[in-house]
């Protein structure tokens, strides 16, 4: 037999070893499955472990860590010139996604799942073909499909950096234009700052973070415009010509008006395209609605009634943890448990300093669908930890019904906000009122106490703030 033509049988069959295929194949093969999982690439973790949040978030700390070295002469702690070795930082952030590889493959072999490596592509509803790999296809009982995103790429014919390549620090270049002002764009943006880099930050809509209530966006804006050279809001990049050593940008605001901007790189960070194309979703019978994101009932299955989508082929955000959650959805309900995945508690951060975290309905979303809300702000620069650290940028914000108190969501916007959001989730989760935020005592000091503070100030009974009645 030549290798490659080899067909087998699987009882599942997983697509895609990101944090929601690799999850999927663990909880399935947890359950007594046999597991087959198919990645494309050479290691197991997707986009997320490879080259998005992971590495992201490394550099992001060593750049944390300098910019703190550099402001502690405000306590007293004075360390001289800064530097940061590129080569060492690269090699910190390359063993962090190794170690964290190695273990998602002995987690793998632990659970007996059997990985092939190559591309998928459906050519039934119930197989499958492999390019690339040394088994040529599968017949399977059930699947799971979850083949993530990728960047969405502008000006093609010029060689823009996408996420994928800014985060390997390819150069510090004097100049760096940033083309979108969501998540991925902000962090990048403090990164290449922080590493020297002058940041022009570019976004067509009228605020940077479109999508999160204004008041939050407001703080870290003010905080970004003290590190990048400009935030140009309203403003649509119509043109980019390469020119020189670097790119001259052609610039159009809302009202007509054109300008140019140089820029030694630009990235382009506008948005994500879902992995649909190319892997046979007509041939086995599964829809996708007008943006291509995979029709899934709440238990992730989808129109062909033996295969579930997952993750960031799926409407909604594109989160990891998403991924992760519907994921164990679908095992379970595969493997004939009685399982659904909620959106409601689906928290979103964006790592930047400070940064923003939220969960549940925003204030903007509540008051569009007409309900009648009570919000309570708390401040930072009212906490004792927060001005412990010389972090008081910021508040927390909770949302809650105005007849029953249940909480409807949460935002924080503040140091460590990303790791004092899940409260907020578990709150949502459980059905919590105002009254149960209020009463669980939490330790003192630390930033958690925020949203304590913040319900109190919801229910008209503020310890820490002057609150004004009427």
């Amino acid at each position: 037999m030549v290798m490659g033509d080899l067909r087998q049988e699987a009882d599942l069959v997983v697509i895609g070893a990101g944090p929601g295929g690799y999850v999927a194949a663990l909880r399935a093969a947890g359950l007594g499955r046999d597991v087959v999982l198919v990645e494309e690439r050479d290691e197991p973790g997707g986009v997320c472990l490879l080259e998005g949040c992971i590495p992201s978030k490394a550099l992001i700390n060593a750049v944390e860590v300098a910019h703190s070295a550099r402001e502690g002469h405000r306590f007293g702690v004075n360390v001289g010139s800064v530097e940061i070795d590129l080569d060492k930082l690269r090699s910190w952030s390359a063993d962090v996604i190794g170690g964290l590889t190695n273990g998602v493959k002995g987690l793998l072999a632990k659970r007996g799942v059997e990985v092939i490596k190559g591309r998928a592509r459906f050519d039934g509803p119930n197989s499958i073909s492999i390019e690339g790999g040394d088994v040529s296809g599968i017949d399977f009982k059930q699947a799971i499909l979850a083949t993530g995103s990728r960047p969405v790429r502008l000006f093609p014919e010029l060689p823009l950096w996408t996420s994928s390549e800014a985060i390997t620090l390819p150069k510090i270049p004097k100049t760096l234009a940033i083309l979108g002002g969501g998540a991925i764009g902000l962090e990048l943006g403090m990164v290449y700052a922080g590493l020297g880099s002058k940041i022009t930050l570019i976004e067509r809509a009228p605020n940077i973070l479109p999508s999160i209530d204004a008041d939050l966006v407001k703080v870290l804006k003010n905080a970004a415009s003290e590190r990048f050279e400009q935030i140009l809001t309203d403003t649509t990049v119509v043109e980019v010509k390469a020119e020189g050593q670097g790119y001259k940008l052609t610039l159009e605001a809302e009202d007509g008006t054109k300008s140019t901007l140089e820029a030694e790189e630009v990235l382009v960070a506008v948005g994500r395209k879902r992995n649909t194309d190319g892997i046979g979703l007509q041939a086995a019978g599964i829809e996708v609605d007008d943006r291509g994101a995979v029709l899934v009932q709440p238990n992730r299955q989808t129109t062909n009634k033996n295969v579930f989508a997952i993750g960031d082929i799926t409407p909604g955000p594109m989160l990891a943890h998403k991924a992760s959650r519907e994921a164990k959805v679908a095992a379970e309900v595969a493997c004939g448990l009685p399982s659904a995945f909620d959106n409601r508690a689906v928290p979103n951060v964006v790592f930047a300093d400070p940064e923003i975290a939220v969960t549940g309905l925003s204030e903007f979303e509540a008051k569009e669908q007409g309900i009648d809300i009570k919000i309570g702000r708390f401040p930072m620069t009212a906490l004792g930890r927060a001005r412990t650290m010389g972090k008081v940028e910021g508040f927390a914000k909770i949302i809650a019904d105005a007849k029953t108190g249940l909480v409807l969501g949460m935002s924080i916007v503040s140091a460590n906000a990303s790791e004092l959001i899940a409260e907020g989730s578990l709150a949502l989760e459980m059905g919590a009122t105002l009254e149960d935020v209020m009463v669980t005592i939490h330790p003192h000091p630390t930033m958690s106490e925020a949203s304590m503070e913040a319900a109190e100030v919801a229910s008209d009974q503020a310890t820490h703030i002057i609150q004004r009645k009427g």
